[in-house]
């Protein structure tokens, strides 16, 4: 076992909190809804970045690559100044919704390099421009180009030509639970010397201004030390040091103190309440304003001073460290710092030494390196009490009428105050039901624990709905995202545990909550009783022909081919984890026959020759339907894209060992089938017996025949075949693009292998070529289980005219490979998930650096959408492992 598995095991208990600490500053608070007190519900202008540095905030904090206690008390993040910029760089920047021409996006060059699972060691990268950072040309160039256009980026405007740029790397090392260290090393990449200011900055979260008590924490200098350090005391978390120092500075480092509150004559035009406010760093060392600093050297934020000329080529170090006074561990100050980062960086070598399969190569290692750093450090404290925040704060003026009847209206209940997995901690600050289920999947190897908690609370009373329902993402908790939480359960049920020693009490708790989601879909979501299903969003966004989270043309009903196969696929899983819990108890049996009976009338529904079937016979694939008005014409929407490949994925393999250990269940199996002989025309139920396979029986929603069909289309590189993946939309959409004219309207669906060119749910919204990871990855383990079930007896051939047949593994190993290319060097010696951007190949400084975008170019696979979206794109560290682990076997 690991030193870091050691304090997994130890952070169990509360007398060892090695989780309470950790990178959980979020690095966008401002323009979230949370924020938004503003009558329109338009959040990026109610708290626009320019008020992020000098108006406090409502429900959490942000900060440069900054770290904070599980409830987000006391914050810690390095600010810069290069001596040219308008502000003070202390929280990443980027482009509103509204601002730029493709939606949401950060302008910013930042790495996460290294992290524990509990957060031992953490590393990271910054790379700060040496000139004026541009924020009015990106802003104005970004808001002046079309759809057709691509984004304006930072490094394209020169700012880092010649090496003109600091790396600023921060490390931390955790001692022991309550006792952290920071080194921030400051690099000069130019060929001159380059001055710069580092303010590494303390800060308690503001609840005090908004009704909350007055036992105000504070900061002040350690006098009777006299060592420079700072005092830290807070009515809950108790009382700590703070220590920094520069080997690089020979001068005293002074102090400078304000409080963490609002510039209101700044920001809002009235009287100020403080005069030292949030701004006062900024207004003190850019604008010269003498008297904004506290000059009792006391308040709620603190920071060093410490200013650099850093040589060409050289560079700087700043060490900190922040510990608990009753901690006591025998250390002064920062003695034995260098030691304890060596040690502590060793032991995350040793850790995934151990989580990374051997037979991974360099290339392999760097992107699960980096991949489980992502994940890591995008979890982020998140506050939302909507209660409170429909109410108002007792000493604030009252919210306006419009937020009652506004969104999130039916959601009173909900309270959040955890730390949660993010998407992405600028472009997706908040938590996101179907993402976090992805996330949890490459989770579960590093951190076992973590995934059951992250999946058992979005079940907990405070975030589902009394109804049943998940909450979506804070932008409308009631827009429905893919019923995908069931699935994580079950893969992170048996990912992080052996046979014999798994969870079976987490399982069991989220079954029963499960069971209420599934009913809130069967009742909600099958509004006519056939057993095919709408659900509307669903996460794909543009994918269709119409924007699925508004009404319809003329009243008319959309049967969606993706609605039906997740809520087929959400079956067979409730299905799978009631016949596990059924071994030991045999009440569950019960329960898994209703689910099979389910899982049945819904693949009959979907296979069938009548208006609710969705299988096209004449274009060989499944199709959504549109039922038109009061005649209820049925017309298929025959637009080739994932929506009718993800029938392929409601898919598993029971063994005949299982199925004889609970003879009641397969006894009213054997009645059903016995007594509904039709339903055998459209789902493929066979036991296979053998000398070696004592018998599978598959349930499936495609027969063998059409899963041949579509399957023909998935691995034709006309279609969706992509050099990287699985497109979103066929490529023969391209030249044919799907039109659908109705009551005097045209709407057009045509294969954007790119950005969108559509304003259809934002920006980064694109479903129409694109290569996403998630829904790859549920095709690759589709596969996996087809050829689990059929083995070598089912073979296609590839590539295309080749006459060579392959078996469905086969074909899945090649996704994954395809995938996995996206982020190796290719025979030019570049990364395709970088498109043209040849300094990540060409320049020392920036080689080795890996961004896991949203989703990718269909043609060329480069990174599109939120550019640190380490959570559902760090599936590939799965791939990466099944896939060595499988050649391993072979």
């Amino acid at each position: 076992m690991t030193r870091e598995h050691e304090r997994l095991n130890d952070a169990k208990e509360p007398s060892t909190p090695w989780r309470r600490w950790g990178p959980f500053l979020s690095e966008r608070q401002w323009g979230t809804v949370r924020e938004d007190y503003s009558p329109s519900g338009f959040s990026w202008g109610a708290f626009p970045h320019d008020h992020a540095r000098r108006r406090a905030y409502r429900w959490g904090e942000d900060g440069l690559q900054g770290w904070t206690d599980r409830q987000c008390r006391l914050c810690f993040a390095p600010a810069l100044w290069n001596g040219k910029d308008p502000i003070l760089k202390e929280r990443l920047f980027g482009l509103g919704g509204h601002e730029g021409n493709h939606g949401e996006d950060v302008k910013e060059c930042y790495y996460y390099l290294d992290s524990t699972p509990t957060h031992s060691y953490t590393k990271a990268l910054y790379k700060y421009p040496q000139s004026e950072y541009p924020y009015a040309w990106l802003r104005g160039e970004n808001a002046s180009r079309s759809r057709l256009e691509p984004e304006l980026e930072l490094a394209d405007l020169g700012v880092f030509d010649e090496g003109r740029y600091f790396d600023v790397v921060q490390e931390v090392a955790k001692r022991s639970p309550e006792d952290m260290l920071w080194r921030i090393t400051v690099k000069n990449n130019g060929p001159e010397a380059a001055e710069i200011h580092v303010l590494p900055t303390l800060w308690f979260r503001n609840v005090w201004s908004w009704g909350g008590t007055r036992e105000d924490p504070v900061l002040k200098p350690t006098l009777e030390l006299h060592d420079g350090s700072l005092l830290v005391n807070h009515p809950q978390l108790g009382s700590y040091r703070f220590h920094v120092d520069s080997p690089d500075l020979a001068t005293p480092i002074p102090w400078w103190f304000t409080e963490n509150e609002t510039n209101n004559p700044s920001v809002f035009g009235t009287p100020a309440e403080n005069p030292y406010t949030k701004d006062a760093f900024h207004r003190h060392l850019i604008d010269e304003e003498k008297d904004v600093i506290s000059p009792h050297s006391i308040g709620t934020k603190a920071t060093p001073h410490l200013k650099f000329t850093i040589p060409a080529g050289g560079s700087v170090t700043i060490r900190c460290r922040l510990h608990e006074l009753q901690e006591d561990n025998g250390i002064k100050a920062l003695d034995q710092f260098e030691e304890t980062l060596e040690q502590r960086t060793a032991e995350s070598d040793e850790f995934y030494d151990d989580i990374i399969p051997q037979k991974a190569d360099t290339e392999e290692r760097m992107i699960c390196r980096q991949g489980y750093a992502g994940l890591l450090w995008t979890k982020q404290f998140y506050y939302y009490a909507m209660d409170e925040w429909f109410r108002g704060d007792g000493n604030s003026a009252p919210p306006p009428p419009e937020r009652r009847r506004g969104r999130n209206r039916d959601w009173k209940h909900f309270h959040a105050r955890d730390i949660l997995s993010m998407p992405d901690k600028w472009e997706y600050p908040w938590f996101a039901a179907w993402d976090t289920a992805f996330h949890m999947i490459p989770f579960a190897k590093i951190d076992p624990d973590f995934s059951k908690h992250q999946l058992l609370l979005l079940l907990r009373e405070w975030y589902m709905h009394p109804n049943g329902q998940l909450p979506a993402y804070e932008w409308n908790f009631s827009d429905v995202n893919p019923p995908v939480h069931a699935s994580a359960v079950w893969r992170v049920y048996k990912i992080s545990g052996n046979k014999g020693e798994r969870d079976i009490l987490f399982l069991e708790r989220c079954f029963q909550k499960l069971l209420l989601n599934f009913t809130w879909w069967v009742n909600r979501k099958d509004t006519e009783g056939n057993h095919v299903f709408g659900g509307g969003f669903l996460g794909l966004d543009n994918i269709g022909v119409f924007d699925r989270s508004h009404a319809l043309p003329d009243g008319s009903t959309l049967y969606q081919a993706d609605g039906t196969a997740w809520m087929a696929g959400y079956c067979l899983t409730m299905l799978t984890m009631a016949l596990e819990l059924a071994q030991t108890k045999p009440a569950y049996e019960d329960i898994a026959s209703k689910f099979f009976e389910h899982f049945v009338a819904i693949t009959e529904a979907i296979n069938s020759s009548d208006d609710a079937g969705l299988w096209d016979e004449e274009d060989g694939f499944y199709h959504d339907k549109l039922i038109l008005g009061d005649d209820c014409e049925a017309l298929p929407l025959r637009i080739r894209s994932l929506v009718g490949l993800l029938p392929l994925c409601a898919v598993t393999v029971l063994k005949q060992k299982l199925l004889d250990s609970l003879p009641g269940f397969r006894k009213r199996v054997d009645w059903f089938l016995a007594n509904r002989p039709e339903v055998l025309r459209y789902i493929s139920v066979r036991r296979v017996e053998g000398e070696k396979n004592p018998g599978r029986c598959l349930l499936a929603v495609p027969t063998e025949e059409r899963l041949r069909k579509c399957i023909q289309r998935l691995i034709d590189e006309d279609e969706f075949f992509s050099g990287h993946g699985i497109r979103s939309l066929s490529k023969a959409h391209a030249k044919a693009p799907f039109v659908f004219e109705h009551g005097g309207q045209r709407n057009e669906v045509r294969y954007t292998p790119g950005e969108a060119d559509t304003d259809m749910f934002g920006g980064n919204s694109n479903w129409r070529g694109p290569i996403w990871f998630p829904i790859n990855y549920l095709i690759i383990e589709a596969l996996q289980r087809y050829h689990y079930y059929y083995g070598d007896t089912f073979t296609v051939e590839y590539p295309k005219g080749s006459g060579k047949q392959v078996n469905l593994r086969e074909i899945a190993n090649e996704i994954s490979d395809r995938l996995m290319s996206l982020f190796k060097l290719d025979k030019d010696g570049y990364r395709p998930c970088f498109g043209d951007a040849k300094r990540y190949s060409d320049e020392t400084d920036w080689q080795n650096l890996l961004l896991f975008h949203e989703y990718f170019h269909g043609e060329t696979g480069e990174g599109l959408g939120a550019s640190h979206q380490t959570g559902w794109t760090a599936l590939v560290v799965r791939l990466i492992r099944e896939r060595r682990e499988s050649l391993g076997a072979s």
